[in-house]
């Protein structure tokens, strides 16, 4: 690891207002090397991330220092050279593929477009190059696949296409940006497989930018800690986690051991439920084309049941593709279902949100996971926190600002934020504003759809906190859908496990999770990174034998 790829010296970006983003930056990236950068959403990271690329996001400006990228300084390269040296010397991987893909282009197409424009590879040998990728990321159909739209994959699986397009011509560096953090675990495995692998056999070098420490420790060689605009602390890998010298790394490295699995056996007693159920779910099919005698032409849901009491947060966890999301739109009225009925306090809902009462919709609220595409680029929070106030309280003026503070204070941001675009704020930022927004309806149930997928350790804990006072002060009902199972011990009082839209398992959190049953839950147990190196090595062989467990249980195998 003799070559730098990336050089960085003293850098120092600002917004044009003059505010530090980042203050004095140094750092070196070498072929074969990972360095992560770790820290709070709005430390810096993806701000660093980006300038490698020679790219400063609307509002930003260079004040000082340097960027070079394979020998060529990226501050200062003229478009033409930018254009050359993008996907080709360096891919992104972005932390929002929805965000990143053309809604009206199909997939494959998007991946090797790249690859064409450079004229890197030929149309056949592009097209052969990313069906392998397809293959590699265990995406269903690697044939085929590539002529789907966005809309018609799962975020998981969108964001492997993400993965897919970043190592099509086999850059030099690979920025990623939270590449994992939408991927269920068992798919996250096998990502993160893949990277180290394709690092390793390339000889590239990678900056991998991630709040998920356990992620961080199977893949980098070195990790830079990153608060407010500055490197805090930056050594190996095996150094940093076991042997932190600064206080603000041992507060992440806490914040990460605390949402783990192990977070089962330190949580306290729970609140006792109501025994009559505030939602009911029974016999949900649910899905896509023609519905024949109760039964879309594409099921995603086949006959699910739900139960969920009063004060309670139930989870429901799977793989992408499971339904999970399917589920959530359906007791929400966003996917209205082929058969089977959703009931609230004993009342049957209709099937579509346009269909049902004010009320009804007020008492049931949706937190979804892409908050780059819920929330209005072109409005001011302040508009978009608003217009929810006005809509089901009508309450304007002086009274909708002063519980918007409130309701930024809830998920702690600072006032100012009011006057900010979503443009102007960080992933995870974003993604409180998104729960902000929910709770500005007052609701009774609130679904929450991968809601900390996008936050740091420490602000996840802070919103885990968050979720579970709002339960006992509020007496709020909450289904907590994630792939994240370590998250799902720290705050589930019962767990419903899905797959290929069918429940598989359900019961108390520290039963399912503690000792599974369904070979299926084993394996996602068994594919939670734990914060050690050496881990995603090690669990190669149990998940293997797992995987060869649960295929001989299916139904019809042999």
């Amino acid at each position: 690891m003799s070559t730098n790829i990336l050089t960085v010296d003293d850098l120092r970006i600002a917004t044009t207002t003059g505010m530090p983003v980042l203050d004095g930056i140094s750092l070196r990236v070498c072929r074969g090397e990972v360095l992560a950068l770790i820290g709070a959403s709005g430390s810096g990271k993806t701000t660093l991330a980006l300038a490698a690329l020679g790219h400063l996001r609307p509002g930003l400006r260079a004040t000082g220092g340097s960027v070079r990228l394979d020998g060529v300084e990226m501050l200062t390269a003229p478009q033409p050279v930018l254009n050359r040296m993008r996907g080709r010397v360096a891919s992104y991987i972005a932390q929002s593929a929805a965000a990143a893909f053309n809604p009206r282009m199909r997939l494959g197409d998007q991946v090797v477009e790249s690859a064409l424009l450079h004229r890197s590879q030929s149309a056949v040998q592009a097209r052969a190059r990313a069906q392998d990728l397809f293959g590699y990321l265990s995406l269903p159909n690697p044939d085929r696949i590539g002529t789907r739209f966005p809309y018609q994959v799962s975020g998981g699986q969108l964001q492997r296409f993400m993965i897919a397009m970043g190592l099509q011509e086999e850059p030099l560096l690979m920025v990623c940006d939270e590449p994992t953090s939408a991927l269920d675990v068992t798919t996250q495995v096998e990502v993160m497989r893949l990277l180290k692998q394709a690092i390793l056999d390339n000889d590239t070098a990678a900056l991998f930018v991630s709040h998920d420490l356990a992620v961080v420790a199977q893949i980098a060689t070195r990790i830079a800690v990153m608060c407010a605009g500055a490197i805090v602390e930056i050594g190996d890998t095996e150094q940093i986690i076991n042997a932190p010298r600064e206080d603000y790394t041992r507060e992440l490295i806490a914040a990460c051991q605390h949402l783990s699995l192990g977070a089962l056996a330190q949580r306290p007693a729970r609140l006792p439920a109501s025994a009559d159920a505030t939602l009911s779910v029974k016999g949900v099919v649910a899905g896509y084309g023609k519905v024949s005698n109760g039964k879309p032409s594409i099921a995603t849901l086949h006959g699910v049941d739900l139960e969920v009491r009063k004060r309670e947060i139930v989870a429901v966890i799977g793989e992408s593709g499971s339904g999970k999301t399917t589920l959530a739109r359906v007791i929400a009225g966003l996917h209205a279902p082929a058969s089977g009925a959703v009931t609230m306090s004993g009342e049957t809902l209709a099937g579509l949100d346009a269909q049902r009462t004010a009320a009804q919709r007020r008492r049931i609220q949706l937190a979804v996971q892409m908050a780059d595409t819920a929330l209005n680029p072109k409005h001011r929070l302040r508009r978009i926190l608003g217009r929810v106030l006005a809509f089901f309280h009508g309450i304007k003026g002086a009274a909708a600002e002063a519980r918007m503070l409130e309701l930024l204070a809830m998920v702690s941001l600072p006032p100012h934020y009011l006057d900010r675009y979503p443009t102007e704020i960080s992933g995870g930022e974003k993604q409180r504003i998104n729960l902000a927004r929910a709770l500005a309806a007052e609701p009774e149930i609130l679904i929450c759809d991968e809601i900390t997928s996008a936050l740091d350790t420490i602000v996840a804990g802070q919103i885990i906190a968050l979720v579970k006072r709002l339960r006992d002060e509020l007496g709020l009902t909450i289904i907590f859908i994630s792939h994240d199972l370590a998250t799902v011990a720290s705050i589930a009082d019962r767990v419903t496990v899905l797959r290929h839209g069918r429940v598989v398992e359900a019961g108390e959190s520290a039963e399912v999770l503690s000792a599974p049953k369904d070979p299926y839950t084993r394996l996602l147990v068994a594919s939670v990174p734990e914060l050690r190196q050496g881990w995603l090595e090690d669990a190669a062989a149990m998940r293997a034998t797992l995987a060869t467990e649960l295929e001989t249980s299916r139904p019809g195998a042999a």
